[in-house]
């Protein structure tokens, strides 16, 4: 027998069990440890992290190839990563952004790129402002208590993108914009779940921009660190190399057992990890049916995250900051950041392959992969210099089995009405965190922080150390990271959708021709 199949009965006891060791295992277990609560993180990976991976190497010194981003109203993740030490840097977009259109580059300022088509603009107008307005009525914590839930929930955001849109543009455009935000397609994803999704991270500006936005700061070091940190206050409370694949809980104690048949017993249970992850873990008794296929329901988006490094950042001698916007069916990249260090040194550009061109690109080899990057980069920023990388780092997460994908898991119609709510209820004594269980900024390390601590809170509550009216707590905003509120003006307000043009434009035409055909029949008064 090897040593996987031998039985390792350790005979440990804790109070609570903490399965994943991202963001959200670790907060969680963080907050318990604080409580003296004897907790223990066990983690399938070599690594703790999840869906956050700082690389580090020679040539890139540190690289985030996974989570990376930070930004303002993002307040649990931004105390916790000052409480352990770790500064944040702004992303730049000094220099202007491009957007790639029709074979076309366009510099622009500001975060969407702006629209010179009257109709056009109507149309985009329209699109943000009508999907705002449409967030506001569901409530972040209950999206299926919404009241055009059903409705809502039985449409892809493909057809709401159709029902918005007049124009081509602006339809091109809201589909990358789904692309982009949760590396999927609008085919794919229920429209009551995508106008959540944004809503609860602030709204269509909130999520999109870099300057007062989601995209605003990375960490100095990488956003691995938050993890690292956190096991290192740990200490052996971390086991790594640990995939769970089994919990009973029909005793007084719950049995929990790894893939190397280490066996553990606790109070409670908080599973941490992707809810499609809990398929591969074996439950007694089995799980309830609501929750039995919710699991199987949620599929993760798709990403290769690509870093290209280059020699200097000839990007900035055009006035341009590195952020590019692609539109073009048969580029890889769909979107990128400067990813240059904060200091200056080793520019980079990071890009997503998003969706149906991560499965699509997947396919090829590496080199290949760098080769069509740089060239997309050498046509859009207009420069040879982009064919010359220094050096060239990705991660297809797609690949990752104890991801599946990323950034999150999606709902597909027709699942966030029929099973959404139960994605945090417990089962027993088992509790639910990660990023898919948050209601601000889920699908990012801020909801994993939010998830992670609202579900310590929960077992704080059963053992008696929290009162249930604080398991939901109101986090301070941050001095540090400053959010300014995202206003709108009176145009952006009041201007008609191009429907609404027509029918005024119908309603005038009518009057004039009213009052034409009056004059020329002499029912009009005569002065």
């Amino acid at each position: 027998m090897t040593s996987l199949e031998k039985p390792n009965i350790t005979g440990h006891m804790f109070d609570v069990v903490v399965i994943g060791g991202g963001i959200s295992g670790l907060a969680a277990a963080k907050l318990l440890s604080e409580y003296k609560i004897n907790v223990l993180v066990l983690e399938a990976r070599d690594r703790v992290g999840g869906r956050t991976y700082t690389v580090r190497n020679g040539h890139v010194k540190w690289v985030d190839v996974g989570g990376a981003y930070v930004g303002p109203t993002q307040n649990r993740i931004l105390r916790l990563s000052k409480e352990l030490g770790i500064e944040t840097y702004k992303v730049n977009v000094n220099e202007r952004l491009v957007q790639y259109v029709k074979g076309k580059t366009y510099p622009f300022r500001g975060a969407f790129p702006p629209v010179w088509n009257p109709l056009a603009y109507l149309d985009y107008n329209n699109l943000w402002r009508t999907m705002d307005e449409m967030g506001k009525e569901i409530p972040t914590d209950a999206p299926w208590e919404a009241q055009h839930a059903e409705e809502w929930d039985k449409m892809t955001m493909k057809e709401l993108i159709d029902k918005i849109c007049w124009t081509k543009t602006a339809r091109d455009f809201a589909s990358l914009f789904v692309n982009i935000n949760v590396t999927s397609e609008p085919h794919e994803v229920s429209a009551l779940w995508f106008l959540w999704y944004v809503k609860q991270c602030g709204g269509t500006t909130r999520i999109f921009s870099v300057t007062n936005g989601g995209q605003e700061r990375k960490f100095v070091g990488g956003a691995g660190q938050v993890s690292e940190k956190m096991m290192d206050l740990l200490g052996d409370k971390v086991k790594l190399s640990s995939p769970v694949t089994y919990i009973d809980q029909t005793d007084d104690n719950i049995i929990v057992e790894t893939l190397n048949h280490e066996h553990y017993e606790c109070k409670y249970v908080i599973s941490a990890i992707p809810p499609n992850l809990t398929t591969k873990i074996h439950f007694k008794p089995e799980l309830p049916p609501e929750r039995n296929q919710l699991i199987q329901r949620l599929p993760m988006g798709a990403v290769i995250k690509c870093m290209v490094y280059y020699k200097e950042a000839f990007w900035k001698k055009k006035d341009y900051c590195g952020c590019m916007i692609i539109e073009d069916e048969e580029a890889p990249i769909s979107i990128t950041l400067d990813d240059t260090k904060p200091d200056g040194s080793l520019p980079a550009i990071m890009g997503f392959i998003l969706a149906r061109k991560a499965d699509r690109l997947a396919k090829l080899n590496k080199e290949i992969r760098k080769t069509k990057i740089c060239e997309l980069y050498a046509k859009v920023l207009e420069s040879e210099e982009a064919l010359h990388p220094v050096h060239y780092e990705e991660k297809n997460w797609c690949e990752e089995q104890y991801s599946g994908g990323c950034y999150t898991a999606y709902f597909p119609p027709g699942i966030m009405t029929q099973y959404g709510r139960v994605i945090r209820q417990p089962v027993g004594r088992i509790y639910f965190a990660g990023t898919e269980t948050a209601t601000q900024w889920s699908g990012y390390m801020e909801g994993a922080v939010q998830a992670g601590e609202r579900a310590a809170r929960e077992v704080l509550n059963a053992l008696g150390k929290v009162a249930k009216k604080d398991i939901w707590v109101q986090e301070p905003d941050s001095k540090d990271v400053p959010a300014f509120e995202i206003t709108h003006t009176f145009l952006e307000r009041n201007l008609p959708s191009v429907p609404g043009l027509l029918k005024i434009t119908s309603f005038s035409t009518s009057v004039a021709l009213l009052c034409f055909v009056l004059y020329k029949f002499k029912l009009l008064p005569q002065y």
